[in-house]
């Protein structure tokens, strides 16, 4: 929602705050009503403007924490209300857990709740079948109680690499039921709604409230976030910022200065410690509104550091105007603060990295000195100088280094292990590989040593900038500094030696592993399978299997993913999966997905159909699975049966994988298709697919002669790559080049194409444009294009070359223009071999032309008489 909209949302908020209000009153404690009765008088216009400094004016008037009501479960609103789902329902009854379970599964999948459809489904089991708080009669049954306890955990105990997972479970939810409901099918569950449950609905409505356009609806959005704080409120849970920093953001992003108050107040009330972090998000706001008013007022507070209780209120709003780019307000601060009696050192590295944004060095300079005048400032000043260094804006990353090893020769202070890993991961995350070596190097030789998560994170930059090469040089340095790599690392490297295609270097890490202690582990082998594989090496590829056999690494799912899709006989795809169940490994969307392609790819279409109705495919991964097949049948022309599922999807209200939209666009190049292909290019919505899918259709259009369609392309990509000459350019060299390899019908085509780039969008063709252009009107044989060509090179400011001079000499025999050919071939230099060889070529190419072209010579008559 734009932010200009934000302030609409102020009057429907005074509307929906005291229908809230109503409907509060015999659910909240008075305390509770008493501070939304206030928020409601604070919003009619003829009370009084609001405090000046929220936070700061509040400090006196802080007192006990809200009383909390006893734990209650959130009642349902008849518009919420759906059947199965009442409070009535006791939550020991089995009899009402099954259906229940039931009926959210089929929520969650889309499906029907006809109970006549229900009889058969036995086969589906339901997690939500397995209550979180056993019935009494299991505790009776020490064996039972461990089958439950041990099938609970396996599938509902959220550790923290699962926390994505569980947020895309309340959302699923969230979405079907609505947020009310969720809460209430936790409950029925027997799963006590916790804060993590809370947070993750909390934030659905804030994500719903930003991408709404209706105001209407971002303000239902808006109260209903605030319904689940009273409703943590009643569950005695304290509102800490991870809940509520979320909304107070939305809220200063819309600028919405009324209700951020409000929300501050039932903040405060509820959890009076979390005072002085607000004043944080109070600055954010002022700054946000461009109120210089109170950034002053709240600068003026800063300033005034002789209460010792303010001082965590004066450096969260100080935190915040480190954060912002308000030079002048920073900078006066900056004059009068005393650096060493800040608490928090977050915030001191803070200071230093906006002295570093604002070009301040003169206080850096003062404030290290500071630092090393105090008896344990030494040790802070080497992160300090790397805070200042890595954000002065437009140096490059050799510059910073420089920067750093100066200024600690200048304060004679030597850098410490955290430091220089703060650089080194500078470094990697620029993809200065070389220099991040470097750094590694100086640090061990000073006797200091290297983390395995730094480590790991040069061998992860090595491969981002595609240096494979480098990982020679960082094994030395294991080697030669005794660093201590784990297994993690060794993969790594193996998959670096990999896609060097050095197998044997890969084997000899491997082999290196023993010396280590550490063990070898199935990704290792599976980073050298997927190595052959890519370079169509199938023996070599499933030659890993029997060496993992041999090496006792069990393989798992991505292993039989990589042997199944690369199979080539059905009997070969039976014996891989069925050895996959032999060893217990589960079927995962990888292993279906590789399935698929593997039936695809031996022309078994209805086999790779029927893979999904096989295998028991969840509901959560079930499009992605439907986007595999769409590209597999698409890429192996079967386009009508991939359209009919790309169909199925859209009809289930679900969104296609963009690689699979991409293989749709790819291999849809039949006449008469321009509509669908926009109406897929419109499905894209990664910036990064959609210019892939746009230069696709792009293409076709060319080939089809819709002119005008390419011409609106090429301004969409202007749009969408932000007037980016350089990158709009190498697209229309790519299109270009394409193009020249075509039969000439295409000529006309391309020559509007280049009319439109530099009228309509303003730019000037490139060299590489205008000679595959050249090369066009060699296959078209039409002179008038290749002189027109000729001419936008003086036009461009490209001087002409030796190549383009040899393609015009090219056209023009080609055309039959032999005389301009000739003149053409004076101004060649004829030094270099090749050149002198593609002459010949061009001659011997065109010697029919050249002979027709050659006047014949009459012969002289003889005399009669001599």
């Amino acid at each position: 929602m734009p932010a200009s909209k934000g302030r609409n949302l102020v009057s429907l908020f005074r509307a929906r705050a005291k229908t809230t209000l109503k409907s509060a009153t015999t659910k909240t404690s008075p305390a509770g009503d008493t501070t939304l009765k206030q928020f409601v008088s604070s919003l009619d216009p003829s009370s009084p403007t609001l405090s000046t400094t929220f936070i700061s004016k509040s400090l006196s008037k802080c007192s006990a924490k809200f009383p909390k009501p006893k734990p209650s479960v959130p009642e349902l609103s008849g518009q919420w209300a759906i059947p199965g789902l009442t409070n009535e329902a006791p939550l020991s009854s089995e009899d009402s857990t099954q259906p229940l379970s039931q009926e959210i599964r089929y929520i969650l999948s889309g499906s029907s709740l006809d109970p006549q459809e229900t009889k058969n489904e036995n086969s589906t089991e339901s997690v939500l079948d397995i209550p979180w708080i056993p019935d009494i009669s299991r505790k009776d049954s020490p064996t039972g109680q461990k089958g439950v306890s041990r099938e609970r955990k396996s599938k509902w105990v959220f550790k923290s690499g699962q926390v994505n997972r569980f947020n895309l479970l309340v959302k699923m939810c969230a979405d079907r039921l609505g947020t009310d409901v969720t809460l209430e099918v936790f409950g029925k569950l027997g799963r006590e709604t916790g804060v993590k449950e809370y947070n993750a609905l909390i934030g659905i409505c804030i994500k719903n409230a930003r991408n709404s356009d209706d105001e209407e609806v971002a303000m239902e959005q808006i109260s209903r976030a605030f319904q689940l704080f009273k409703s943590m409120r009643g569950q005695g849970f304290q509102l800490k910022e991870e809940t509520y920093a979320p909304l107070l953001i939305y809220l200063i992003d819309m600028g919405m200065i009324e209700e951020f108050h409000f929300f501050c107040g039932v903040v405060k009330d509820e959890n009076p410690s979390s005072l002085s972090k607000l004043g944080y998000y109070e600055m954010l706001l002022w700054i946000r509104v461009n109120n210089e008013e109170k950034i002053e007022e709240l600068c003026d507070y800063i300033a005034t550091q002789d209460n010792v209780d303010d001082n965590s209120v004066q450096e969260n709003y100080l935190l915040a105007l480190c954060e912002s780019d308000r030079n002048a307000n920073f900078r006066r601060l900056m004059e009068i603060i005393d650096i060493t009696k800040v608490q928090s050192m977050d915030l001191v590295a803070s200071i230093f990295k906006a002295l570093g944004r604002h070009l301040l060095e003169s206080f850096m300079e003062r404030f290290l000195l500071a630092f090393k005048n105090c008896e344990d400032g030494t040790e802070k000043i080497s992160t300090l100088i790397f805070c200042y260094a890595a954000h002065i804006p437009n140096l490059a990353v050799e510059e910073v280094v420089s920067k750093f090893k100066s200024l600690h020769a200048q304060y004679e202070v030597a850098p410490s292990s955290m430091s220089y890993e703060k650089l080194i991961s500078y470094c990697c995350d620029s993809l200065k590989v070389h220099i991040a070596l470097d750094i590694v190097d100086q640090m061990c030789k000073t006797g200091l040593t290297i983390s395995t998560g730094t480590l790991n994170s040069i061998l992860n930059a090595s491969e981002g900038s595609f240096e494979f090469n480098l990982v020679e040089r960082i094994h030395s340095l294991i080697i030669h500094h005794d660093l201590k790599p784990n297994t993690e690392t060794f993969r790594t490297m193996i998959s670096l030696r990999v896609k060097m295609k050095d197998y044997i270097g890969a084997y000899e890490l491997l082999n290196n592993l023993k010396e280590l202690n550490l063990p070898r582990t199935v990704s290792m082998y599976n980073a050298i399978m997927a190595g052959f594989f890519r370079e169509k090496n199938i023996v070599g590829g499933f030659s890993v299997l029997k060496q993992m056999e041999n090496a006792d690494v069990k393989p798992d799912s991505q292993t039989f993913s990589y042997l199944i899709s690369h199979c080539d006989s059905e009997e070969r795809i039976n014996k891989y999966y069925e050895e996959m169940q032999c060893v217990g490994v589960q079927v995962t969307k990888q292993v279906v997905m590789a399935l698929i392609n593997a039936y695809a790819s031996i022309g078994q279409f209805e086999k790779a159909k029927q893979v999904l109705a096989d295998k028991g495919v969840s509901t959560r991964g079930l499009t992605e699975c439907k986007s595999a097949l769409v590209s597999a049948l698409a890429s192996h022309g079967q386009i009508s049966d991939a359209l009919q599922i790309y169909k199925e999807i859209k009809d289930a209200e679900c969104d296609l994988e963009p690689k699979a939209i991409i293989s749709l666009i790819e291999h849809t190049q039949s006449e008469g298709e321009i509509s669908r292909l926009f109406k897929l290019l419109k499905e894209l919505h990664d910036q990064d697919y959609w210019v892939d899918g746009c230069c696709r259709v792009l293409l076709y259009c060319v080939r089809n002669k819709h002119t005008s369609s390419a011409i609106d392309l090429l301004k969409q990509l202007d749009e969408k790559l932000c007037n980016d000459e350089l990158a709009l350019g190498i697209i229309v060299d790519e299109v270009f080049s394409i193009v020249a390899d075509t039969d000439d019908t295409h000529l006309d085509v391309c020559l509007n194409l280049l009319r439109a780039i530099k009228d309509e969008l303003g730019l000037s063709p490139s060299r590489k444009c205008l000679d595959f252009l050249l090369s066009a009107c060699v296959n078209a044989k039409d002179l008038q294009s290749s002189l027109f060509i000729w001419r936008q090179y003086e036009i461009a400011g490209l001087p002409y070359n030796v190549v383009s001079y040899l393609r015009m000499y090219q056209a023009l025999l080609a055309s039959g223009a032999h005389r301009s050919a000739k003149d053409m071939l004076s101004k060649i230099p004829k030094d270099d071999r090749d050149v002198r060889s593609i002459i010949q070529a061009c001659q011997l190419a065109f010697k029919h032309t050249i002979a027709e072209a050659k006047p014949k010579t009459k012969r002289k008559k003889k005399g009669i008489g001599m």
